[in-house]
């Protein structure tokens, strides 16, 4: 895929060039947000990359050029938004990581996570940043190699790599557990997730789903939460330390 990308450490605003698309007009489009950004017109890119959003087209490129547009307006928390949603289509692109980690610097919330253990920590991160894709290739390979390893001193009359060969299906058998865990664990987070990014300004959640309940906790544009039960037009979100409270649901989008 063909892209403009800076190499030097500081945020990477340089829309990529390329819009899998066969249709003209949305090439059109994403092209005509591009010129729009390089010239600085970034209002009128936002509105390009959105309308064709709104049109059902989807790609990490273009929620990626979105981002960037919004950063460069000052929405921080569509800015991360936007990132967040590229990121989950193009998972590990550092491109993308870069810009939401120097985003999430911006804004005003500093939450320490529930801690985790490493190894669970670790893994998580692994799924986070290896596609589908490849985690799919990987476990399928592995399967073949420790297929061919286990048929070959059946197949031959004479195998003289017998240890060399219990070696390499040792190493296939924890390639295989280790890549279909990492599956199973990238599927679930797939199906569940539940994640939101607050848009407003400033929020108070509230203890329960009723302006007169009692203030649990003040937040701000562009964190993270996720997203639990509704009523009416309140959610409950829980907060990366696991504080728990009732917003608005329209100060914020899921992801």
């Amino acid at each position: 895929m063909m892209c403009l990308r800076a190499k030097v450490l500081f945020l990477v605003t340089i829309p990529w060039a390329s819009f899998a698309s066969a249709a003209q007009t949305p090439t059109n489009v994403f092209a005509s947000g591009n010129e729009h950004y390089r010239s600085g017109r970034f209002a009128e890119a936002i509105a390009d990359y959105e309308s064709l959003l709104k049109q059902g087209y989807a790609s990490a490129p273009l929620h990626f050029n979105l981002g960037n547009a919004y950063y460069r307006t000052g929405d921080l928390a569509r800015a991360i938004l936007a990132y967040e949603r590229a990121q989950r289509l193009e998972p590990g692109d550092p491109d993308i990581s870069f810009n939401l980690r120097l985003a999430n610097l911006r804004i005003v919330d500093r939450i320490d996570a529930v801690p985790e253990l490493f190894l669970v920590r670790w893994f998580r991160s692994l799924a986070e940043a290896i596609p589908v894709s490849a985690t799919v290739w990987i476990l399928l390979s592995a399967w073949v190699l420790l297929f061919v390893v286990l048929s070959l001193p059946n197949i031959l009359d004479r195998f003289p790599f017998e240890r060399p060969a219990r070696i390499l299906a040792l190493a296939a058998i924890i390639v295989v557990i280790v890549s279909a865990g990492l599956l199973g664990l990238q599927v679930y987070e797939a199906s569940s997730r539940t994640d939101a990014i607050i848009l407003d300004a400033v929020v108070t959640a509230k203890a329960s789903p009723d302006d007169q309940s009692v203030d649990t906790f003040v937040i701000h544009g562009g964190l993270k939460v996720d997203l639990g039960d509704s009523v009416g037009e309140w959610v409950r979100i829980t907060l990366a330390d696991g504080k728990v409270g009732w917003i608005r649901s329209s100060s914020c989008e899921r992801i």
